[in-house]
């Protein structure tokens, strides 16, 4: 069962309880999970940069968009 309090895998600290949901049979149902960690010492912190090498998608121009059919 659930307890009350939640806590981070990694570090065992307390963190915060946040909503999340999930749809089932048409609704979306309330899940309360635990939050991020925000243990400064912890490797599950949330407040840490992640990968600063990792590769995002360029801004495209919009001159390069195709050019929607006519009619």
């Amino acid at each position: 069962m659930d307890s009350d309090e939640h806590v981070c895998p990694v570090c065992g600290q307390p963190v915060q309880t946040v909503v999340r949901r999930h749809k089932t049979l048409g609704a979306w149902v309330p899940v309360w999970v635990g939050g991020p960690c925000h243990n400064p010492e912890c490797e599950a912190n949330a407040d840490r940069v992640t990968a600063p090498d990792k590769v995002t998608a360029p801004d495209k121009d919009p001159g390069d968009a195709p050019a929607g059919k006519s009619s």
